[in-house]
């Protein structure tokens, strides 16, 4: 059977499953949500750091890039003799995966402002945290946002794979089902999983446009 045809038998299953399927569908909005608020914490200082910094900015990119390459099963299995099985080591493994797309794009927002703002901002007297934060930073706020946009999206469907260190998610029913050939329960829980990540995808693109516009009015303000 094809997977329109699975359709009204995982439909009676996830109604047949309503609360376990809540509690996965929190614990995986939890560990995507988590995840890239961790990221945007680490990403976005490094990133603004690296335009500071040329000489950092190869290193920081590059320690960006070692851990995009690393595949997330991976890192999760280094890190759980540290943090045992559970929520926290899938945590850290959707975290480090969740970094490069914020960082670069902070990066490349901050340096694509264009020179002639900087410098009439400069000849005005500000300094260059004033600079940052006044022009820079609101003028490249919907390319990073754009970052964490992709970032998110992807983090919806790495997180299934917190299923196999006991990190809870749609993962349960989705690889479960594999195993135990019940196609409605895998499409019950993929169906979901790609909804969220088009949900999110479309929540924060309207999102990003309004920053963008919004960045533009605003260092035009302060640049007057």
């Amino acid at each position: 059977m094809g997977v329109l045809e699975q359709f009204p038998a995982a439909w009676r299953f996830l109604l047949e499953n309503q609360d376990k399927f809540f509690e996965l569908l929190s614990q995986h909005l939890q560990l995507v949500l988590i995840s890239e608020l961790l990221a945007i914490l680490v990403a976005v200082p490094a990133g603004i750091l690296a335009t500071r910094n040329p000489r950092l900015k190869g290193y920081i990119l590059g320690v960006g890039n070692v851990a995009q390459s690393i595949p997330t099963l991976a890192i999760i299995f280094l890190v759980f003799p540290i943090l045992g099985l559970g929520f926290n080591t899938a945590l850290v493994g959707l975290f480090t995966y969740a970094v490069l797309p914020i960082l670069t794009n902070t990066i490349a927002g901050i340096e694509d402002v264009d020179e002639s703002a900087v410098e009439a901002a400069r000849g005005m007297g500000m300094t260059d945290a004033e600079i940052l934060r006044k022009i820079q930073l609101p003028m490249a706020l919907s390319v990073i946002f754009a970052g964490i946009r992709t970032s998110s999206v992807i983090n919806v469907g790495t997180a299934y794979l917190a299923f196999f260190i006991g990190g809870g998610g749609l993962g349960l029913w989705v690889i479960t089902g594999i195993n135990l050939y019940n196609m409605p329960q895998v499409v019950a829980g993929a169906i979901p999983g790609a909804l969220l990540a088009i949900t999110m995808d479309s929540a924060f693109a309207l999102v990003e446009k309004r920053l963008g516009g919004e960045g533009l009015q605003h260092a035009d303000a302060a640049g007057a």
